[in-house]
């Protein structure tokens, strides 16, 4: 079964002897009551689906920000949710894209002292990111790269508006402060400021992120619903364990780092849940694809390609005779011939695995990415009783690294 072909299709691939049909009219019964609820009064919605209210508003307008225009780099500083889903729009409309960004998403010696020798650093536009304003390596790159690097005519800070060391920062040098929606979750928060004010320095229609989202998951009910309630069941079987991400183009590797996140923080609960792995393609075709496809049969693969923005082409082959194929050849051509080889290979040894294609390199098209797989991925944890907005074990890990450097 296929989602839409305009700018996203979704094949789901998943063998029939693996669902159990009892099980499966259940959870598609499931599903569209949960579907129903989520959309029957979404316009008055303040939680994790408010993206899809037409009430739904940014706390900034552009014409605050206009005044960092002038900034040709723009360095973000966040961690996990705070900054994957920058990244991700970074890396897939970079075509589009004027400004250097910088992310500081990690404790990295190498890069911070790159920056901090840099001249651009003073010539740069930071945005600081934490729903918490407490986030500990946030933090310590902010100290990092200086204190007095940061005033009020080249930072943004994005935070919940209460007592925690952020706001308070920003409050205390009046830098420029944008509210973090409260209900809204990290790995959630695409569609509010902590995505759409990068996108808005990257130069991107801001608006067309959300165009139309609630049209799209009307023509796409029935398919969410019936891919909600498959991956439901390979999820609750106990043989498989890991989730293969499987990127055929460079420019959509960052979207799935966001897409790892999502899964792996959001179902990864109650001794449940895939682990997903990231594998680059063709590059891991030559070193782990003789695991994927002969090693244990405990894996769902979803096998991920999208439009080109370059058009890369071979005019000229300069080998022998018997690589004249090559010549004319569209990278993107051999990169789809590829990845549709090894669904051929996985059809024939009755592997599950999903197709996830990009038709479109645009802003709308990335939004129905987004929004998709926030909706499927709640969607599966409610399904199997987990709760989906929740990180305890995380916050666990948190707690006892404050304790150990106090």
């Amino acid at each position: 079964m296929n989602g839409i072909k305009k700018n996203i299709t979704i094949k789901n691939q998943i063998p029939n002897f693996l669902l159990k049909s009892k099980s499966l009219k259940k959870q598609v019964k499931e599903s569209s009551v949960l579907i129903k609820d989520i959309f029957e009064n979404v316009d008055d919605r303040s939680d994790n689906f408010s993206f899809l209210s037409k009430n739904f508003k940014l706390n900034f307008k552009k014409s605050d920000l206009k005044r960092f225009q002038k900034f040709n780099t723009v360095v973000v500083i966040g961690m996990g949710g705070s900054v994957l889903a920058s990244k991700a729009i970074y890396s897939f409309l970079n075509h589009k894209i004027k400004k250097k960004f910088i992310f500081f998403d990690n404790l990295d010696e190498i890069n911070t002292k790159k920056i901090l020798k840099s001249k651009k650093i003073k010539d740069s536009l930071f945005i600081i990111i934490s729903k918490s304003g407490n986030t500990l390596e946030t933090i310590a790159n902010v100290n990092l790269l200086n204190i007095k690097n940061f005033n009020k005519n080249n930072t943004i800070v994005i935070t919940e508006k209460r007592n925690n060391a952020i706001y308070n920062f920003a409050k205390k040098r009046k830098i420029f402060f944008i509210e973090h929606k409260k209900f809204v979750g990290g790995r959630y928060s695409v569609f509010t400021e902590v995505g759409m004010v990068p996108a808005f320095f990257m130069g991107l229609k801001i608006d067309n992120f959300r165009s139309n989202l609630k049209k799209y998951f009307k023509i796409n009910k029935s398919f969410l619903i019936n891919s909600v309630s498959k991956i439901s069941q390979i999820y609750s079987q106990k043989k498989f364990s890991s989730l293969v991400l499987l990127v055929y183009c460079p420019h959509l590797k960052e979207f799935i780092a966001w897409v790892q996140q999502l899964m792996a923080e959001s179902l990864g609960k109650k001794n449940m849940g895939l682990m997903p792995i990231i594998s680059e393609a063709p590059k891991d075709h030559h070193s782990l694809l003789q695991l994927y496809l002969d090693g244990p049969r405990d894996k769902l693969f979803y096998l991920i390609s999208g439009d080109s923005p370059f058009n890369l082409k071979i005019k000229k082959n300069y080998f022998e005779y018997n690589y004249n194929f090559l010549k004319n050849k569209k990278m993107k051509k051999i990169l789809d011939e590829q990845k549709n080889s090894l669904a051929k290979v996985l059809n024939r040894k009755k592997i599950p695995f999903r197709e996830v294609i990009v038709n479109k390199l645009s802003e709308k098209a990335i939004g129905e990415l987004f929004a998709y797989f926030i909706l499927e991925t709640v969607l599966v944890g409610k399904i199997l009783r987990v709760n989906p907005f929740n990180q305890p074990a995380v916050e666990e890990v948190k707690i006892l690294t404050r304790k150990k450097l106090f």
